[in-house]
């Protein structure tokens, strides 16, 4: 285990076409990883994310899996060229799914499938253009929140995704996600800016997919964890399988916490950061966090081999 060190995994906004490709063609780890995703769906998710449109990746249903697979096949690539484990995982909302595998708590199979049906569920439990959700940049959260209490109205509307110092995302119901923008902006927002999502993540309105996705998460065998997991909900480690599950149903509805996440791991002596995944959205919220933070980032063979070679030098 190295002294220091976390592995962060990206949840949704990281998906391109030709994601996973070169992990495949070049480390037979990574390979079997999409291969066992495509048994697992009964269709081939890898040809999805090597040659798929941006279109079908869009689609909420096929975007959490092809993150998840990829994300698994760039760790199980890292595992098989002797990267040094971490103390830490940790996983943005979807990515959580990837740092419960990463720890061993559930299996790809398992995962891969569950966040197939998350992605339906989140999308069924609000009709479409009911929901928004908005960023909110350079304000305060209780100023944000404050808003949001009062442009609710008998509506929904919060703090859904807490990123970094200077950004938070609000879900809720459409009408009240307007009005808390245009309080936001009357009290200093730098920006606030509705987002182009397909439903309201992370808000009191995903009931109805946290219910739908807590009876299949009650199905799945959760080992206890190899690797500590700080979870979206607590912004606190937890060791166990039945916490991990918990976690998972939690999450659905409620904020991601991701600024204090962030913040536990730095005090308690994490220096460098290993994205693990498409992107480097993760990378840029911890730089908002910590100036000063060791980031590196794994997605691909050329990112791989550089990230290997700056962890030796350590």
């Amino acid at each position: 285990m190295s002294a220091g060190l976390a592995y962060i995994f990206p949840g949704q906004g990281s998906q391109h076409t030709g994601m996973g490709k070169s992990l495949s063609e070049n480390f037979p780890a990574a390979k079997k990883v999409f291969e066992e995703a495509d048994d697992a769906l009964g269709f081939a998710l890898s040809g999805m994310c090597f040659t798929g449109t941006a279109e079908q990746l869009a689609l909420t249903e096929n975007t959490q899996p092809a993150i998840l697979t990829v994300s698994v096949a760039a760790l199980r690539a890292m595992e098989s060229e002797g990267f040094p484990q971490p103390e830490y995982v940790a996983g943005h909302s979807l990515g959580e799914y990837s740092a419960l595998v990463a720890s061993g708590a559930i299996s790809l199979t398992d995962a891969v499938r569950t966040v197939r049906a998350r992605g339906r569920y989140m999308q069924e439990a609000v009709p479409v253009g009911l929901g928004a959700m908005a960023a909110i940049l350079g304000a305060e959260l209780e100023i944000i929140k404050e808003a949001c209490a009062e442009a609710e109205q008998d509506e929904i509307c919060s703090p859904a995704n807490i990123n970094s110092p200077g950004q938070v995302v609000i879900a809720g119901h459409a009408a009240a996600v307007d009005r808390a923008i245009a309080l936001l902006k009357e009290r200093g927002a730098k920006r606030a800016v509705k987002l182009n999502v397909s439903a309201p993540f992370h808000c009191a309105l995903m009931m109805p997919a946290e219910v739908r996705l807590s009876e299949d998460l009650e199905k799945i065998e959760f080992q206890d964890l190899r690797v500590p997991v700080v979870t979206n909900v607590d912004a606190a480690p937890i060791q166990n399988g039945t916490d991990a599950r918990s976690s998972l149903v939690k999450q659905v509805s409620s904020p991601v916490r991701w600024l204090e996440t962030v913040e536990f791991l730095i005090s308690n002596g994490v220096e460098r950061f290993v994205e693990v995944g498409p992107g480097k959205v993760l990378s840029g919220l911890v730089r908002q966090t910590k100036r000063d933070a060791s980031l590196l980032n794994v997605e691909d063979e050329a990112t791989l081999r550089s990230a290997h070679e700056a962890l030796k030098a350590v």
